[in-house]
């Protein structure tokens, strides 16, 4: 049986496909993906969802994250609580945030030999790290994890490190600068807010075919300031 959101069997005629790039450390990842099921209820989809490093999308358009911003940071966490309370989805905060993200999500590409982990993986993935205020990185849990979810490759493997990177270039390439970010028809949709436009998209609405959706790869950039390179390595 398919698992709830991953298809969606209607005329195959009209199905769409979603490339959905996450990685579990963002909140909003986590609650786009809580919420894609319903809000693309009754559509016809198939999803591929592909974890990649977020860390690595900030590092290559040389950007901080929201958790390093003093205010911005306090902002993200209130907000998502807020956002949570009225989807009615379960939301903890980590104990700790930022965390490394990279043995959850080596684990997450290691339960698929091709490194597309089912929405079963992904749910039990993002639902360890925003479910219960525990420490995500925390080590004990991470062997648990592990072992409940018993991937088929080697997690620490060259194999499944070669995927997660292949992941993060393949998503830097189609123009991808955050979590999360679904790809459909080349067209990205970026964000829990996102996903009422991805909707009307895999409707059919016309504005997308329209000058809409294009005008605005015409519109000069008026000032431009000196990119942040402060970014670790």
């Amino acid at each position: 049986m398919t698992a709830p959101g991953d298809q969606l069997q209607l005329p195959q005629s009209s199905m769409k496909h979603i490339t959905f790039y996450l990685d579990v450390i963002s909140p909003y990842a986590y609650l786009a993906f809580e919420r894609l099921p319903q809000a693309l209820l009754g559509l016809s989809y198939s999803v591929t969802y592909k974890p990649i490093l977020f860390a690595a999308l900030l590092k290559h358009h040389e950007q901080l994250g929201p958790a390093e911003i003093p205010g911005k940071r306090e902002w993200t966490y209130r907000q998502v609580l807020w956002l949570a309370r009225q989807h009615g989805i379960p939301l903890d905060l980590p104990a700790r945030h930022p965390f490394n993200p990279l043995a959850l999500l080596r684990l997450a590409v290691a339960c698929d030999p091709h490194g597309t982990p089912n929405r079963y993986v992904c749910e039990t993935l993002f639902r360890h790290v925003w479910r219960g205020g525990a420490e995500a990185a925390d080590p004990q849990r991470l062997t648990a994890l592990t072992a409940q979810l018993a991937p088929p490759q080697d997690v620490n493997g060259a194999k499944v490190k070669t995927q997660l990177q292949a992941h993060s270039d393949e998503a830097i390439m189609q123009g991808v600068f955050g979590v999360p970010t679904l790809v459909v028809d080349g067209k990205l949709f970026w964000g829990l807010d996102a996903l009422p436009m991805l909707r009307a998209f895999l409707l059919g609405e016309a504005w997308f075919d329209g000058p809409g959706w294009d005008a605005v790869d015409q519109l000069v950039v008026g000032v431009a300031r000196e990119k942040y390179r402060g970014m670790p390595s």
